[in-house]
């Protein structure tokens, strides 16, 4: 019989290598977040509540070349290593750069072969934010799923059309290589991370310990999209004018065609070659948009938004609204209406809101 050591039972797993690159010019706390947050899982919360620290993460700092980095606002940050030193890893985040992405291409190109390297050994390659260029220039998210900031999406688009861009979506995963938009994102791909390594426990306590909320999935409902993309169609861009002016109405694709003299079937063809959308989903586009505005103006009730955008169902637009945005109209309003004095808001703006989140 096999006699097992003491203790072995409460083994707990290896723990796992996370390598955070820092770049000169780079916004430091999408670097700096994702430290914290791994070197807090399994760790912070278990002290703070008197039990065995057992850290999840071993984690280790690198500039391309092991020199401190500087922030375009003057913050200094002495990585431990170089890339160079880093033998091997099990993770790597890679943040975001300064807004000029052809030096930062060009300042940091030895991360490109560095990428490929890890990456083929087993790695999980991360680009935060406009970190996502570094991992397209390596080639590692050809013909993947990949998102980044929603505001240069298109241009990554121009520089890297194999991609498939989701500029919707907080987060993306495709074989091991992972992205995430926007600055604040570096905590949901930290968290998302844990979560996935180390269970939904873990991340919970982690988040918690740090004050900090769960991942989000979808960036849509902090991008202003453009509806339509640039066409030189005149008649699509009349139908456009209309729509725009009277999205609020009824209106049938029969009429839109008519209104431009071009058979219905002609026109959706025509439509959708020059917005990218078919006429029935750009009029909900717009409907969204306009509800997103008066969601971050006032505080009337989601009824009445939803009345007032065209939608007389109130559940069926709470449903177009949440796969638009990814939140609830209840949910939008609270993450970007204008900030309130505490103690000072009317009660009955409070019942609204309460209420609001309880219908959502």
């Amino acid at each position: 019989m096999i006699m097992r050591k003491i203790g072995q039972s409460e083994q707990q797993p290896p723990q796992m290598d996370v390598t955070v690159v820092m770049f000169d010019d780079g916004l430091s706390s999408t670097a700096v977040m994702p430290s914290e947050i791994f070197h807090t899982a399994g760790t912070l919360w278990n002290m703070l509540h008197d039990l065995p620290v057992k850290p999840a993460f071993r984690v280790r700092t690198a500039s391309v070349d092991g020199r401190p980095v500087r922030s375009p606002y003057g913050i200094l940050l002495q990585p431990e290593a170089s890339i160079d030193d880093i033998g091997r890893t099990d993770v790597i985040i890679v943040p975001t750069s300064g807004l000029d992405l052809d030096l930062g291409l060009v300042a940091n190109s030895a991360m490109i072969p560095w990428l490929r390297r890890h990456h083929a050994a087993g790695a999980y390659v991360v680009g935060v934010c406009m970190g996502a260029a570094y991992l397209a220039a390596a080639g590692l998210l050809d013909g993947r799923m990949a998102t980044t900031h929603w505001a240069v999406c298109d241009d990554m688009a121009k520089r890297f059309p194999t991609v498939r861009w989701h500029p919707e979506l907080f987060l993306t995963e495709d074989q091991r290589v992972l992205c995430s938009g926007g600055v604040g994102s570096a905590i949901d791909i930290s968290l998302y991370l844990v979560e996935k390594f180390c269970g939904h426990e873990i991340a919970l306590q982690t988040a918690k310990a740090l004050l900090l909320p769960m991942p989000r999935l979808h960036q849509s409902g902090y991008a202003m999209l453009p509806v339509s993309q640039v066409h030189d169609d005149k008649r699509i861009r009349e139908v456009e004018a209309f729509l725009q002016e009277n999205f609020r109405c009824e209106i049938s694709t029969q009429s839109l065609a008519e209104q431009v003299c071009l058979g219905e079937r002609t026109f959706v063809r025509r439509f959708k070659a020059a917005t990218g959308r078919l006429p029935a989903a750009y009029l909900q586009a717009l409907r969204i948009e306009a509800a997103k505005a008066m969601l971050e103006q006032d505080g009337q009730a989601i009824q009445s938004v939803s009345a007032a955008v065209g939608y007389n169902d109130v559940a069926f637009f709470r449903c177009l609204f949440k796969r638009a945005t990814g939140m609830t109209p209840a949910q939008y309003r609270a993450t970007f209406a204008p900030i309130r004095v505490l103690g000072h808001a009317p009660p009955e703006t409070g019942e609204t809101m309460r209420s609001d989140f309880l219908d959502a």
